[in-house]
């Protein structure tokens, strides 16, 4: 009887420590190149091998990342800084764990005669409703633009493509592909590149659970980071999984995007070229919570560094 027991102790000691603690991301988007090292860690085992059972859920235009997240439907989800710091004041309690991208993707495309977004005067500036609460009021006031030079984006690309007059938001990866299969020649610019402060491509989860299941966190943030460097390495296995989530992706525009993040660093550049991928810095984040007080998208908050915490990529750091 003692010896059964023993050998149930030890099956049971076995499965716990095989066990894989069920995780769900949420993605900004439906999948994409941008999404890449998500899907890359779970196709090549990456998550499994942290002791993580992922499901990655697409976002899109209709969801609400952080209604998600805070329901509790989500355990992490890709965020952006702006939306944490906001989240805060209107009573969401998450956190930023780490950056996955050291600058924002979002940028502005034009037509080839337009050197530098300082030559933007005179024309027409397509701004989602979304960009008219975060980038357009910095671009707005960095280069002296004018309300009246906008109109809606809705993210259809003909009115771009009809008038040489225009500009429009969009992202390196996809507006500019599109641009070049029609046979147009364009310029894009990141507005990192001119001094817009926000990470992008951000691991935000709720402070409870950052406070409460920190080694869970820990091992999700540091398998993400090991996906992606897989992922830019060979993104082949991650693309056969986003193209299973997202039928309309096509090798030709996954390829795109891998080329313009290796081109622009999002994942190795800036700090994280010194202090390694996932790094944050309590610096930027004050610049981004600065430039949205300053813009009026954002009361002052005095516990406005509750939107991040730098303990996940520190120990990152730490046990290198």
């Amino acid at each position: 009887m003692k010896s059964a027991l023993t050998a149930l102790a030890l099956v049971a000691a076995t499965f716990a420590a095989h066990a894989q603690d069920k995780v769900t991301f949420l993605t900004s988007w439906y999948a994409q190149a941008e999404h890449g090292g998500y899907y890359q860690a779970v196709a090549t085992g990456i998550y499994r091998k942290a002791g993580l059972d992922v499901t990655i859920r697409m976002g899109g235009p209709q969801v609400n990342l952080m209604q998600v997240l805070a329901a509790g439907q989500a355990d992490f989800i890709m965020g952006k800084d702006f939306q944490v710091l906001s989240g805060l004041e209107s009573g969401i309690p998450s956190t930023t764990v780490a950056a996955v991208f050291q600058k924002d993707p979002q940028g502005l495309m034009t037509h080839a005669d337009v050197r530098s977004l300082a030559e933007l005067q005179g024309k027409t500036i397509l701004v989602a409703s979304s960009g008219r609460t975060s980038w357009w009021p910095w671009l707005q006031k960095k280069y002296n633009l004018k309300d009246e030079q906008t109109r809606p984006y809705t993210f259809n690309l003909q009115p771009f493509f009809a008038d040489a007059n225009t500009a429009q938001q969009g992202f390196p990866g996809s507006e500019p592909f599109t641009a070049e299969q029609q046979g147009h020649k364009v310029h894009f610019f990141l507005f990192a590149d001119d001094g817009y402060p926000p990470y992008g491509n951000t691991i935000v989860t709720m402070q409870k659970t950052a406070r409460d299941r920190p080694e869970l966190v820990q091992r999700f943030v540091k398998a993400t980071l090991e996906g992606w460097r897989s992922y830019l390495a060979n993104p082949a296995p991650g693309n056969e999984l986003i193209k299973k989530d997202n039928p309309k992706m096509d090798d030709a525009t996954l390829a795109f995007g891998v080329k313009q993040m290796k081109a622009f660093r999002f994942f190795d550049g800036g700090d994280a070229a010194k202090m390694g991928p996932g790094v944050m810095t309590d610096a930027r984040w004050k610049q981004t919570y600065e430039l949205m007080v300053s813009n009026g998208l954002l009361k002052p908050n005095p516990a406005w560094q509750q939107a991040y915490t730098l303990e996940f990529v520190k120990a990152l750091k730490a046990s290198q």
